[in-house]
């Protein structure tokens, strides 16, 4: 039946040319945006994916900053432990050539004090972001130290923050709120030190810091220091060396954990940037070849309603005479 009150070819090709004009305008969103899952309603179990490692990232970057900042703590911490071994080591040979007999013990004690000097200049500049892991001046210890490390998310989505904890206790150089906290102002009892140890006390303490109250014998030369005085002070300077050197291979072995949560977490990020990628991203080559399709099939769909507007007007060829 041909009626001039309801044209359905029209009405089927104006539905035909809404739906390419709603896909073209669809591929014409992903091409300028550059993703097929933009909006939740585009794919929402995909859009909360992409959410959610997003955020994860963002988390990620800023665990990126944490470590670099624990980084420069660390270094900063290790470059005046590697200095301090370097001072001790140069006073424990200055001891040992004071042993050496017709010396002028005064002149080497010189030395000593300011290599002394220099510790304590070397400890008060370990500050990084108003952290001092070499020197403390306040009553209470410093602790714990805890780094950033990693940003989790467990498989029930739960998060948590992984940290790299260091015991300032075995860095710490110089306390003056408890000289027994600090390597270099504590003391130690070079009679325990020996191999067979006599029994009787004999505490010695490299720096000393006000008020000295009732600590061991500051480790320095007098005319009168004798030779067993001083074989006791090279034993004692020998065993701060070694517990130096202890708390410089702690440090380094962080800074090489902290080297490669660095390389990880980087890692990690791309890792994720490309899973969200995977799932949100368009394919501009296969966009752009339904984008061709499209134009065609509008050029054609107008056509269609050209042809099928047409199509009612021929009707007024059958009442003409």
């Amino acid at each position: 039946m041909t009626s001039i009150m309801t044209n359905t070819a029209a009405m089927a090709a104006l539905q035909t040319l809404r739906s390419i004009n709603t896909n073209m305008a669809e591929v014409q969103d992903r091409i300028s945006s550059g993703y097929r899952v933009q909006t939740a309603a585009d794919n929402a179990a995909y859009w909360s994916i992409a959410t959610t490692m997003r955020s994860d990232n963002a988390a990620l970057s800023t665990v990126q900053d944490a470590l670099g900042l624990g980084a420069a703590k660390v270094d900063t911490a290790y470059a005046a432990m590697k200095t301090s071994i370097d001072v001790v080591t140069e006073i424990k040979t200055k001891l040992v050539a004071a042993r050496e007999p017709g010396v002028d013990k005064l002149k080497i004690n010189k030395e000593i004090t300011e290599l002394k000097n220099q510790l304590m200049s070397a400890a008060q500049s370990a500050s990084f972001s108003s952290e001092n892991w070499l020197y403390n001046t306040n009553s209470a210890a410093v602790g714990t130290k805890s780094i950033v490390a990693s940003f989790n998310r467990d498989g029930n989505g739960n998060v948590s923050i992984t940290t790299l904890d260091f015991d300032t206790s075995q860095s710490m150089l110089i306390d003056t709120g408890s000289a027994a906290r600090g390597l270099l102002t504590r003391d130690y009892d070079a009679d325990q030190l020996l191999q067979t140890p006599t029994g009787t006390a004999a505490p010695y303490r490299l720096i000393v810091i006000p008020p000295t109250g009732t600590g061991g014998t500051e480790i320095k030369l007098t005319a009168t220091t004798t030779p067993a005085e001083m074989d006791a002070m090279i034993r004692v300077v020998d065993k701060i060396l070694g517990q130096l050197t202890d708390a410089g291979s702690t440090l380094g072995a962080i800074t090489k954990r902290i080297d490669m949560q660095e390389s990880f977490v980087a890692n990690l990020m791309d890792t994720i940037d490309k899973g969200v990628g995977r799932l949100v991203d368009a394919d501009m080559n296969e966009e752009s070849t339904r984008l061709k399709a499209l134009q065609t099939q509008q050029q054609l769909g107008i056509q269609a309603l050209s042809i099928a507007n047409t199509n009612s007007e021929n009707i007024l060829r059958l009442f003409q005479q």
